[in-house]
């Protein structure tokens, strides 16, 4: 099918179109979009976000996308592995805001909605001199939108579904007129939600937005599955495995001047489940998380300039069986983002974090401090390289600078079609969790950092006109030591600075859309190959790291015609050790599912887009972890009421 999509494009003739120009309005962008030149990004669009609202992060990303998600269940723990990494190597920001625990370094995607957020994007590779702690295998970015000028909006979604699936979602928002500029200003540093006038001159008038959303998920996951523990794997139904969670997202924005806006964010949610045990295990296992989220962000722009002031804190909440463990972080940062003549840019700031944890068997507290300095130039039209560096300070040691290049160079294009050359080097870097230097028994406070180097290079397409075209190939190469893993010592679990890894691996991805009759048809296709090898014990003899994947692709077709559109999907994921040893190997899988959707129904003003989905289309039985059940075929309707 790829061959088909380069043999197509080079063949196929683009109709001659009128083009109008309009002049460029941009808005403040964060530094994923404007020092990240040479690593791989991914922005999922609003009608994929959309279709997956009332499906988790986790969902998302293991099917649409090259993350392996291990999933201990329907509803269960679900962590990111990017490029053969583990989950604490992937740093997870909502509105520039770290939400990682500081306890287990990591965030559990099961329990993070797609319906919270209006942007997801995921950048590939270490990325430390960017993005700090963490950013090792790569990091999440989720934001939210503030709109202006939409006058009052309300949306009502339900969605039931197999199993006791239930659930429900209201968002409403206000925004006023939107703002007028007085003067010229630069485009780069237009403010979200002012219009542009160029040369005019115009009255101010403050502005302001509001959105507020609420959901609860509910599931009894209360699914058939074989169980391989018994003898003859009877076919048996899940009895503990009941999720229920209830959220809160408020959004607010305010355009106090032509230079200055003000964006405050909170979100706060709460989960109770029952831990769904692992085949052969009678366990009866509790769990409530609740989290509470809030950023503050103060920009001032200037024509050719912008500074952020930036304050958020997190607090974490799990009751485990009535054991509580509680952390909070506290953040405060500030950058200053210019134009320096017309081929560089530069950014400086600075973050401090403060992280305190409460558990079952400790208390301690953490202080860490960064300072970073970004650089783009674009000297040639068709050439930008960045520069990145971070410096950390911490309790028990000075990281003196992590540092990342890259560069893009749009080196052909012919007419409809360009090619795109996209290079980047850079290290990663991630300190040992409050658990892993002081959790009783078995903490180490001596442990050290863990680093990385990364180097990728990669290849893009994109061909327009009838049969357009969006395919990318990437090779990355990656080296992570002093790993951190956690392993006997006699009686007691202790982390130790022990394990190498290597890996490396291909990266492809290709998207198409094209037009027959009054139909319109968009398919993507994306495959992964991950080589990621422990050099631990066996350098000479290097083996697959367990739950890695070697093979993961995933595609989907889809026609619209009308408002009227079918999907299809599949996800594939090959074989994976269980242990170090490789002894057992689970069986690989690939999942199809299918669904049909009508935006078309409306009444006055109100919309009610209505959407039909068949997960686990075959019904196929598959475990992602070993003795992990997870559900067959399943239904999903849902419907949206927008006003």
């Amino acid at each position: 099918m790829t061959l088909l999509f380069w043999a197509i494009a080079f063949f196929g003739e683009a109709p001659v179109q009128d083009t109008v120009k309009l002049e460029p309005v941009e808005v403040y962008a964060p530094a994923l979009d404007l020092y990240a030149q040479g690593q791989k990004v991914i922005a999922f669009e609003a009608e994929t976000l959309q279709a997956y609202a009332a499906r988790s992060l986790g969902d998302l990303l293991q099917e649409k996308s090259p993350v392996f998600i291990r999933q201990y269940g329907a509803g269960m723990l679900a962590s990111p592995s990017f490029r053969g990494t583990s989950a604490g190597h992937t740093a997870v920001f909502w509105n520039g805001l770290p939400i990682n625990s500081p306890s287990l370094g990591q965030s559990d995607l099961s329990i993070l909605p797609v319906e919270a957020v209006d942007g997801v994007q995921l950048q590939f590779g270490s990325a430390g001199a960017l993005f700090g702690n963490e950013a090792i295998g790569g990091s999440l970015h989720l934001s939210s939108e503030s709109d202006f000028g939409k006058g009052f909006q309300a949306a009502l979604s339900q969605t039931v579904g197999s199993f006791g699936l239930f659930n429900t979602s209201f968002s409403g928002g206000f925004s006023s007129n939107k703002s007028t500029l007085q003067g010229s200003q630069s485009p780069q540093s237009t403010l979200q939600g002012f219009e542009t006038l160029g040369g005019l001159s115009g009255r101010f008038r403050k502005s302001f937005s509001a959105k507020t959303r609420l959901y609860r998920q509910f599931a009894n996951n209360d699914f058939p599955y074989q169980d391989l523990s018994q003898a003859g794997t009877p076919e048996v139904r899940e009895d503990h495995a009941q999720v229920e969670q209830l959220g809160l997202v408020q959004d607010l924005a305010w355009n106090l001047s032509t230079k200055d806006q003000l964006k405050a964010a909170v979100w706060w949610q709460k989960s109770d489940r029952e831990i769904q045990p692992p085949m052969g295990s009678n366990t009866q296992d509790l769990q409530s998380d609740e989290s509470i989220r809030a950023v503050i962000d103060y920009f001032r722009f200037g024509k050719q300039a912008t500074l952020n002031l930036k304050s958020g804190f997190v607090q974490d909440r799990q009751h485990f069986n009535g054991s509580l463990n509680q952390t909070r972080q506290f953040l405060l940062a500030a950058d200053y983002d210019a134009e320096v003549g017309e081929d560089w840019r530069f950014k400086a700031g600075a973050r401090a974090t403060v992280a305190r944890g409460d558990l079952s068997t400790y208390t301690a507290t953490d202080q860490r401090y960064e300072f970073y300095q970004s650089a783009r130039w674009e000297g040639l039209e068709d050439l930008s390289l960045s520069l990145n560096l971070r410096q950390y300070a911490y309790s028990d040691g000075f990281e003196p600078f992590l540092p990342s290049l890259g560069a893009d160079w749009g080196f052909w294009e012919n007419g409809k079609n360009s090619l795109l050359l996209k290079a980047s080097i850079g290290k990663g870097f991630k300190l040992p969790t409050l658990n892993d230097r002081f959790w009783q028994p078995g903490g180490n406070p001596d442990l050290q950092p863990e680093e990385s180097l990364n180097g990728e290079i990669g290849l893009n397409w994109r061909k327009t006109g009838d049969f357009s075209l969006d395919q990318s190939l990437t090779y990355y190469r990656m080296q992570v030591d002093q790993w951190i893993i956690w392993l006997p010592m006699g009686s007691v679990w202790a982390p130790q600075n022990i394990r190498e890894v290597k890996n490396q691996g291909i990266e492809y991805q290709g998207n198409a859309e094209w037009k027959t009759g009054r139909w319109d048809w968009k398919m993507g296709l994306a495959y992964t190959y991950s080589r990621a090898l422990d050099l631990t014990t066996e350098p000479s003899h290097p083996r697959q790291l367990p739950y890695t994947p070697e093979h993961q692709a995933n595609g989907n077709l889809e026609a619209e015609f009308g408002g009227f559109s079918l999907n299809l999907s599949s996800f594939f994921v090959g074989q994976r050790a269980i242990g170090t040893g490789n002894a057992r190997v689970m069986d690989a899988y690939q999942i199809w599912n299918a669904g049909l959707s009508f935006s078309q129904l409306k009444w006055g003003k109100a919309s009610f887009p209505l959407r039909f989905q068949v997960l686990n289309l075959l019904d196929r039985d598959y475990q992602v972890l070993y003795l992990r059940a997870m559900p067959g075929r399943s239904y999903q309707l849902n419907l949206t009421i927008h006003l």
